[in-house]
């Protein structure tokens, strides 16, 4: 395993896609940032600007240290589907979805022991089946969605999906691909 790295992440997801291609980080901390959108600010540069900030704000408290941060949406059109906070936001994000294809963008940063900032943008696109009503009805009420801006692929939702044009792993929040070239590149071993 290679593990000299801090993860500005707290999920759960991230870190266990790090251990399946052996990158371990032998620390977690996730960041404490802003997320709220700028005025104008389209979906490409709003991921990347966030998974920017998340490893700052970790690289400024741990000096000397590979930070690896990321940040997922998606987006349907030019619209940013942010966490539903409710059943029923739940509810209309499950029908803005249903039979559309949307985008699932991930924003990888890496800062190297210098303090010298690496960033990857990682563009998937879905198709999602047509749901009825009791499809969505029941996937609100498996609570799967909390916690994450719309779904999460890797449970319920994975049955949904028509066709994934991209990465998985960048769909469920962190494109390996990306994520372990950064990490050679900035010395972890």
């Amino acid at each position: 395993m290679k593990k000299d790295f801090v993860l500005a992440s707290q999920s759960p997801q991230r870190k266990a896609l790090l251990l399946q291609i052996g990158f371990e980080p032998d620390e977690i901390a996730p960041a404490d940032i802003d997320e709220t959108p700028q005025r104008g600010e389209k979906p490409c540069q709003y991921v990347k600007r966030m998974a920017k900030e998340k490893a700052l704000a970790v690289a400024a408290t741990h000096q000397g240290r590979v930070v690896l941060a990321s940040d997922t949406v998606i987006v349907v059109g030019n619209r940013i589907i942010q966490k539903a906070k409710s059943d029923d936001e739940q509810r209309r994000v499950m029908e803005l979805l249903s039979g559309k294809s949307h985008r699932v963008l991930t924003g990888v940063c890496v800062i190297d022991r210098r303090g010298k900032l690496s960033l990857r943008l990682n563009t998937n696109k879905i198709k999602m089946k047509h749901l009825s009503s009791s499809e969505i009805n029941d996937y609100v009420a498996s609570r799967e969605w909390q916690g994450c801006a719309g779904y999460k692929i890797e449970g319920l939702m994975g049955g949904f999906v028509e066709k994934l044009v991209g990465s998985y792993s960048g769909v469920v929040g962190l494109p390996l691909y990306e994520a372990r070239n950064l990490l050679i590149g900035a010395g972890v071993k």
